[in-house]
């Protein structure tokens, strides 16, 4: 430890880093200088677990410019999301601290980057945690940006542990890469939303003598509230009513990519000028929106996790969650966007009864049973050599995101290794921990039952979420809906209730005909590959909605789910489910399987599909109906298709069917991926010569009825087998899709 006037003289020093940062009234907390003496003076590794808005990017510039002045090499900072990669390097500008960054968005800038680090010319090099398991940036470039840091830093650490909310497998490489550190490289670890068990298992990672700063996790500019409401129209009517009573600018949480788009455009319907932010957008898309909303040019930004850690807007005047998000830890980092440097930030929860459906769905995509784990392993093995993500799907029927997951997951554990071209088993040994998964999804399914208690809560609100947090200051904050008893209005009026029912129950969604095959598929027997010969393929067709819209999507879910009935109402919630919140590309939203209560058609969807066929926009009307077979719904597909031949006059010509006999394949919607999907539809589809024969005299085209998209090559094979037999065109219908 340095002496008393040397470490005077490293704070002084440090205080002015602040102010060059933070500005001329900024002064260090006793905790930041705390970690910047621990990383500077003693070469520590420390995790620091802190409030949003606290300062915890201060201590890593602050050590940073200390460490460079005495001679270190760069900080190297692996952060999770472009948008705080842009924040960071523009407050190291104002420092003075030169920043560089290496992610997805600036390929063409990288040689460029890593000529500076070795110039000596980067004081900081951001890296997305992606990048740590590109082969060519892990086995080149990483090795020597790690033997030249001065420090790392691992922002949003709670990301590396899988009992943390937010549980990233990219994170899982930094395990080896701490241990790879050379002596006397300190570790700074930062985080808002840790609990004791999170905090417990990075400061693990981090290694022995970790040192753990933990503060209080109060906000208090915060002022939270809840409002119940029991319909999803209501809950948009009251924001279109509500919203423009809420301080300066903020976020609108949304659970999925579908509510995030619908909500955004009834808004603006309404007058609100706001812009919807997923995960789906463009790059250049979501920037310009975020530029937006910094610039006080929007009222809101109505958005998925996508728009989370790491967006700052010190006076984000507001944060509403349209739908719960699945844990009060997620919950609470998400609500920290607000009110970083204003005196009040109002946080509004609208919960929907549809939100445990969405949990469920997102539940379902933990790490695959042994089995499938094993399946893979043995795939890789056979091949003898490096496999595609697209390759390995043929072979292994798991969702791409899901098979890319369990991938990285198996790398850090040693069992497989990505290499040039792809994947490769190792040959390591590698042991399922079935215990830990099963621990793991019981604290989810823990946090999900806290979270309602969130909702349904009278106490006070920040101390029950300082709770989940394992805050040991939480106490009541004598600000929220509950300690003031002051509450927001819990009704709508009528009239701005049924705008919006108007408005989410408009049928009619495009199903956008497949274009390419599928890599690899000669590998299952299916010998297709490449574009998709146009005189083969569909016209873009309609379905209803989707499963995951906020409108049609909760009565097509009840229509479509397990034990669905065909009779049941259309019901009063909304909800969807578009896929993972690091807000991927989508994926299929809760949908079934299995065996469901089998009934006509009832006659509130028949009108609506009556409605959408009267405004589609077709090139030419069809002239005959064909409906796909069903080993589930046969009931509900063909009175469909009945249905409409019926009310438009044309002739039905009957439906496709599957081979008879026993069942010896799984029946349709049952595989993960495309590959695999493809290739059942492929050997089981047939077309009769009756069905044939029809289709081949037809002047107009036909329309091809199901029940519900989901991967689109059932919709494919059928149209592909109808345009053989002579169909001119092919339009698919359908009562619901399942991708967002």
């Amino acid at each position: 430890m340095a002496d008393d006037t040397g470490t005077a003289a490293l704070r002084d020093q440090a205080e002015r880093c602040l102010r060059s940062l933070a500005g001329p009234a900024a002064a260090l907390r006793d905790d930041q200088w705390t970690a910047i003496r621990a990383l500077v003076e003693d070469r520590r590794r420390a995790l620091v677990v802190q409030r949003t808005g606290w300062g915890k990017s201060a201590v890593y510039f602050t050590a940073t410019a200390l460490l460079r002045s005495r001679g270190s090499g760069p900080s190297v900072i692996v952060s999770p999301l472009l948008a705080l990669m842009r924040n960071q390097i523009e407050a190291a500008g104002r420092a003075g601290i030169r920043a560089r960054t290496v992610n997805s968005a600036n390929t063409d800038e990288w040689d460029q980057v890593y000529a500076e680090v070795a110039a000596g010319e980067v004081d900081v090099i951001l890296v997305s945690p992606e990048r740590l398991n590109n082969p060519s940036f892990r086995d080149l470039v990483l090795p020597k940006l790690i033997a030249a840091a001065g420090m790392l830093v691992v922002d949003e650490a709670h990301c590396i542990s899988d009992w943390g909310h937010d549980f990233r497998p990219d994170y899982r490489r930094l395990r080896t890469l701490l241990g790879s550190l050379p002596p006397g490289v300190p570790v700074l670890a930062t985080t808002a939303t840790a609990n004791a068990r999170v905090t417990r298992d990075v400061a693990e990672h981090l290694g022995d003598g970790t040192l753990v700063l933990r503060g209080p996790l109060d906000r208090a500019s915060l002022h939270l509230a809840v409002v119940r409401l029991p319909a999803t129209q209501q809950r948009l009517a009251w924001l279109a009513e509500h919203l423009g009573e809420l301080p300066g600018s903020g976020i609108i949480y949304t659970l999925t990519v579908a509510a995030a788009r619908e909500t955004a455009s009834f808004l603006r319907s309404h007058g609100h000028n706001v812009a919807a932010y997923t995960g789906q957008d463009d790059h250049h898309e979501r920037v310009a929106a975020e530029d937006s909303l910094l610039a006080n040019e929007l009222k809101a930004l109505v958005a998925t996790s996508a728009l989370g850690m790491g967006f700052d807007k010190p006076d984000l005047g507001f944060v509403v969650h349209l739908g719960a998000p699945p844990s009060p830890i997620a919950y609470y980092q998400q609500i920290g966007r607000a009110g970083r440097a204003t005196d009040r930030a109002d946080v509004i929860l609208l919960p929907g009864r549809e939100d445990a459906d969405i949990w469920a769905y997102f539940g379902s995509l933990a790490f695959p049973p042994e089995a499938v784990v094993r399946s893979a392993l043995a795939a890789l093995a056979d091949a003898g050599k490096p496999l595609s993500t697209a390759a390995l799907e043929t072979r292994v029927d798991l969702s791409r995101g899901r098979l890319e997951m369990m991938l990285k997951v198996l790398d850090v554990d040693g069992a497989v290794r990505r290499v040039s071209g792809g994947w490769a088993a190792t040959g390591a040994g590698w042991a399922y921990d079935a215990d830990r998964y099963a621990r793991v999804a019981a604290e989810r399914s823990r946090e999900q039952q806290a979270m309602l208690g969130y909702a349904a809560a009278s106490t006070c609100r920040m101390e029950y979420l300082r709770r989940e947090l394992d805050d040991p200051a939480a106490a009541p904050c004598g600000r929220c809906d509950n300690c003031t008893g002051r509450h927001w209005p819990q009704e709508v009026s009528q009239a701005a209730a049924a705008a919006a029912g108007d408005r989410l129950l408009r049928p009619g969604v495009e199903i956008t005909p497949r274009r390419m095959w599928p890599t690899g598929m000669r590998e299952l027997g299916v010998e297709v590959s490449g574009k998709i010969d146009p005189g083969l393929s569909a016209e873009p067709g309609r379905a209803i909605g989707r499963l995951t819209d906020l409108g049609w999507g909760p009565r097509l879910r009840a229509l479509l789910a397990p034990g669905g009935s065909a009779s049941d109402g259309p019901a009063s919630d909304g909800s969807a489910s578009d896929g993972p919140a690091s807000d991927g590309p989508a994926s299929d939203g809760p949908a079934s399987d299995g065996p469901s209560r089998d009934r006509p058609v009832p006659d509130d969807l028949v009108a609506a599909v009556v409605g959408m066929l009267a405004s589609w926009d077709w090139d030419q009307r069809p002239a005959g109906v064909v409906t796909l077979p069903s080993r589930t719904r046969p009931q509900l597909v063909e009175s469909l298709g009945l249905r409409i031949a019926e009310i438009g006059r044309i002739p039905y010509l009957g439906r496709l069917g599957y081979p008879a006999g026993p069942q010896t394949s799984l029946p349709p919607g049952r595989q993960q991926n495309s590959a695999q999907r493809l290739a059942a539809v492929w050997r089981e589809l047939t077309l009769p010569e009756e069905v044939a024969a029809a289709a081949g005299q037809l002047e107009g085209p036909a329309l091809l009825v199901d029940d519900r998209v989901e991967t689109g090559w059932t919709m494919t094979v059928a149209v592909r087998l109808l345009r053989q037999a002579g169909a001119p065109a092919v339009l698919p219908l359908a009562l619901a899709i399942t991708a967002g």
